[in-house]
């Protein structure tokens, strides 16, 4: 695994490609750029759903309606489907112009969203900010694997994997007080004040990425038509499974033709010269190892930051603003640890060795939650909030660099698209299938005390999420020790 001392890794079958060269002064700024539009990207999805009982009054939508729910849904589904093509096309038409491009979408739609009549303008406008978004986080890591070596690399993934973590955290905390003092439209005009920022860094990180010379080529329209369509067909069946029923035959139709549809993507990638995803890339067992590290932790860590506040207000019977306190003891530590887990692997630690304490924690952060209840002490419940985090924070930092370093440089962008594609979707699958598990469990209890159904069904709950974490870490363990030793011995030497 790579070491942050090494070079970028390039498989040793593979010629070096030749690159421009990038003068090292502007890396600073190209770093923060890059880091202001990711930040905006999981606020976005996180704050906007602290507006929506303000949204809804605005714009004359029922408070629950389907309308309302895809002003948050829209932008999911379509970041979802359009993370892998933005990755393929930015190695076609350089990160660069790829990343100014959905940056220039996203900060347009937020603007539109900002002046949306009604809600289901905003509900479009939000579906062209997740496509948008796909392009910043598809094209941004690419840019950081371009932009830094050595070092330099290794913290600055560490901070792209710190501020999204923040994003994610502080979204609600960041819009809830704009909503409060300046309107639910202003969420989305400070987006596209920010991204009006971000591109106008664009001359300068031009001027510090080293794009692959002679990369050309065309997009595989056909592969990337398909691959939408079945992510549409798989996402629009998650968000609406709880709905529709799970066993429902709107639902299990979308899931077979997303099925079907996924099959077709492989069969044309296989016969296509130039395929959207190159099914080298996720031959590589490292890097595949690499890209469900960030599925295990939508399992283990996602699903608590979704639904533990809930449990705490149910069950426990804390107020808003307790459960949100409460549940820095969750945040901080994807705030904190991703710069520690990279200096530890400056300092001589294994990669691994960290993404595996950063599994282990998720698993015995999960089950150490059992100990939850009504009258839990928060000194009893600290502990495993804590640990829980620590899963997600160690490798927050380290597995985006680490996974493009198993890949020619040639092929980061599709790479990082394949890898964004995993952990949105992963998180989207995670909240929503869980998220019925637990009403129907609490709903088929029969106990006759909602705060007891409730409690029993989250402790089912963290049972599940601990063994989908466990077998997801065994998995990484297999895929990483059966990898190419010799490109890790290449890689991790200093």
């Amino acid at each position: 695994m790579a070491s942050p001392t090494a070079d970028p890794t390039r498989p040793a079958q593979a010629p070096p490609e030749p690159v421009q060269d990038a003068p090292a002064g502007p890396g600073k700024l190209t770093l923060i750029a890059v880091l202001l539009a990711v930040f905006v990207v999981p606020t976005s999805i996180s704050g906007t759903a602290v507006a929506l009982p303000d949204i809804g009054a605005g714009t004359g939508a029922a408070q629950g309606s389907a309308s309302l729910q895809w002003v948050v849904n829209a932008f999911n589904l379509a970041f979802a489907c359009f993370t892998l093509v933005w990755g393929s096309l930015a190695d076609l038409i350089g990160r660069i112009r790829a990343f100014a491009l959905g940056a220039a979408v996203f900060a347009l739609a937020s603007l539109a969203c900002a002046v949306a009549p009604n809600v289901y303008v905003l509900d479009g406008a939000r579906a062209l900010a997740g496509l948008g978004g796909a392009a910043i986080f598809a094209c941004g890591s690419a840019i950081i694997s371009s932009a830094f070596e050595g070092p330099a690399r290794a913290k600055a993934f560490a901070l792209f994997g710190t501020v999204a973590g923040v994003g994610v955290a502080l979204g609600p905390t960041v819009s809830g007080p704009a909503v409060d003092a300046l309107g639910w439209r202003w969420i989305f005009g400070l987006q596209a004040i920010v991204l009006a920022v971000v591109l106008a860094c664009v001359p300068v990180i031009a001027r510090s990425v080293r794009e692959p010379v002679g990369g050309g080529g065309r997009l595989d329209v056909r592969g990337a038509v398909v691959f939408v369509l079945a992510m549409a067909a798989l996402t629009y069946a998650i968000v609406q499974g709880s709905a529709w029923g799970w066993a429902s035959a709107g639902t299990l139709g979308l899931l077979l033709a997303s099925l079907v549809l996924f099959g077709a993507f492989g069969a044309l990638a296989k016969r296509t010269a130039a395929p959207l995803l190159d099914l080298s890339v996720i031959r590589d067992r490292r890097f595949l190892a690499y890209t469900l590290v960030p599925v295990a932790a939508s399992f283990g860590f996602v699903t608590q930051l979704t639904y533990l506040p809930s449990y705490l207000a149910t069950v426990a019977d804390y107020s808003a603003s307790a459960a949100g306190t409460t549940m820095l003891l969750l945040t901080i530590p994807v705030l904190v640890l991703p710069m520690v887990g990279a200096k530890l692997v400056e300092r001589g630690t294994s990669p691994l060795a960290v993404v595996f304490a950063s599994l282990l924690c998720l698993v015995v952060g999960d089950l150490a939650l059992l100990v939850l209840g009504p009258d839990t002490s928060l000194a009893v419940m600290a502990p495993a909030m804590l640990v829980t985090g620590a899963g997600m924070g160690l490798s927050a930092g380290l597995v985006d660099g680490q996974a493009l370093a198993m890949i020619e440089p040639a092929k980061a962008g599709m790479a990082a698209g394949f890898l964004n594609t995993l952990r949105l979707g992963s998180e989207a699958i995670a909240v929503a299938v869980f998220g019925s598990v637990l009403a129907s469990l609490a709903a088929s209890d029969g106990s006759g005390s909602g705060t007891s159904s409730y409690n029993d069904a989250f402790h089912v709950l963290l049972w599940v999420m601990a063994g989908v974490c466990l077998l997801l870490g065994l998995l990484v363990v297999s895929l990483a020790r059966g990898g190419d030793r010799g490109k890790d011995a290449e890689v991790s030497t200093p």
